[in-house]
């Protein structure tokens, strides 16, 4: 891949409730110098309500919450565009692959865009976390580190940033972050050099999908309670390597352990066994989560798989991957578990903005989309007919009530309102952000802002405060 998007977000929350208000990222070439960057923040949409502490951890003013020259809408629109047109490009962050991109999955999803637009090819992803991980773990002199409470190397970007010797002094503003990643990411390639093209390899599901049902044996890497770790572990059987209920998830084994007195036992003597063993016999390699993955030579010189013979090694792999019924076992094991755990899963209504991964969008919708963005209010308005998913017509009238409410018939305005009022009103523990829930975040930051004696912070929970009470107040008597 000739460019790499390195990005980052700042947000209104964590969960699919939240949405992204600030996006900044650095287009680089392969050499990774810059070529073109974003620095954008948008308002918050109307009808949602803040977290305190992630408005405090990202400097965000009611000002700038509410006064940006960019609606949500339009602020989504302008990320878009400049994805779309930094492509073909691996986009990549740090940690994004547990969070940027999740909260770009619901963001675009809620905004009647495409919601997979940074990893559908010919675009690629990674994770610059990941790659830290496997580097520092296969020299812990690549970058210089800071203990964590536990007394593990920490890889958050801003310890990495302050022990690097870089300004800090807008971190946790997104193009701040985004470009400290460039610049570790920059020492990584310049102490890995031979590595760096391996480092990136994974950067798409099928590339992994290739490892994992080829005759391999090779170094992984994981985070394990803190600690990086590097794991020597063997494919299985390729019709057998993935776990018959989570697509994205494939196996390996773990060549410490002798496979060879396990190949015969029942699913139900097998399943008590791997239950026992720490480290687990069998790793995880999530497809769509750009593991790095390396050549068997660097977990061999390391304990405990420097003590085993080369021949060891290759004969246990061998009997793995060749016993097609030991690993028909292992996935009847993964089987009955997810089953078990699905149906203790609750079984409550789910709403529009919860189903992404639950259902597709028909492409046919999707097709519409470009139309629908680039019509007049009173068109996207009349548009909504044509779509067949019931989910992308209540995003589209929430839109129009957020950008042009007017328009709305009154009947349709009052039924979107009273949707927003009898969730941020509710008075139960939700699964978005209420009202109350946010007075009794509020209160927590408050005590511990006093203990500090934290003058700024408080003024800035006033503020915050105020504006809930606003929203309060518009919805309260809806």
């Amino acid at each position: 891949m000739d460019k790499i998007v390195i990005y980052d977000t700042e947000t209104t929350n964590s969960t699919i409730w939240g949405s992204i208000i600030e996006v900044g990222a650095v287009v680089v070439d392969r050499n990774l110098k810059e070529i073109g960057k974003l620095n954008i923040r948008g308002r918050m949409p109307e009808g949602e309500v803040p977290s305190a502490k992630a408005l405090l951890v990202n400097s965000t003013s009611i000002d700038l919450l509410t006064k940006g020259n960019y609606s949500h809408y339009e602020f989504l629109g302008a990320v878009e565009n400049f994805f779309s047109k930094a492509g073909p490009a691996m986009f990549m962050g740090w940690s994004n692959l547990n969070f940027d991109r999740r909260m770009f999955h619901f963001n675009f999803f809620k905004g009647n865009r495409y919601p997979y637009l940074t990893h559908s090819s010919p675009n690629q992803e990674h994770d610059g976390l990941h790659i830290a991980r496997a580097a520092q773990t296969l020299n812990p002199e690549t970058l210089k580190t800071e203990l964590t409470e536990a007394g593990n190397p920490s890889l958050a970007l801003e310890a990495l940033a302050r022990m690097q010797g870089f300004d800090t002094s807008q971190q946790h503003t997104a193009f701040h972050d985004a470009y400290t990643s460039l610049k570790v990411l920059r020492i990584i390639r310049d102490k890995h050099k031979d590595n760096w093209d391996t480092f990136l390899k994974t950067s798409t599901k099928t590339s992994v999908e290739t490892l994992l049902t080829n005759d391999g044996i090779y170094s992984i890497f994981e985070n394990v309670k803190g600690r990086n770790m590097m794991y020597l572990a063997c494919t299985l059987h390729p019709k057998h390597s993935f776990h018959p209920s989570y697509a994205s998830w494939g196996y390996l084994w773990d060549l410490r352990r002798d496979p060879e007195p396990f190949l015969n036992l029942s699913v139900n003597q097998l399943r008590d066994i791997l239950k026992k063993f720490s480290p687990k016999a069998l790793r995880v390699l999530k497809t769509n989560k750009a593991p790095v993955v390396m050549s068997k030579e660097y977990a061999l010189k390391q304990k405990p798989y420097l003590d085993l013979d080369l021949a060891i090694i290759q004969k246990r792999a061998k009997l793995v991957r060749e016993n097609e019924n030991f690993c028909k076992n292992i996935q009847i094991i993964h089987r009955e578990a997810a089953e078990e755990k699905a149906q203790t899963k609750t079984q409550e209504d789910l709403l529009p903005e919860e189903t992404l991964y639950e259902k597709f969008i028909p492409n046919k919708d999707t097709a519409l989309f470009k139309t629908w963005h680039s019509s007049s209010w009173e068109d996207k308005l009349r548009l909504l007919d044509k779509f067949t998913d019931k989910r992308c017509s209540w995003f589209g009238q929430k839109i129009i009530y957020q950008e042009a409410p007017q328009i709305l018939p009154p009947d349709l305005y009052k039924n979107i309102k009273s949707e927003i009022a009898r969730r941020i009103l509710s008075k139960n523990k939700e699964k978005w952000q209420t009202i109350n829930m946010a007075y009794t975040e509020i209160d927590y930051l408050r005590d511990q802002a006093s203990n500090r004696d934290d003058e700024v912070e408080l003024k800035k929970l006033d503020e915050i405060n105020q504006f809930i009470m606003s929203i309060e107040k518009k919805y309260e008597f809806t």
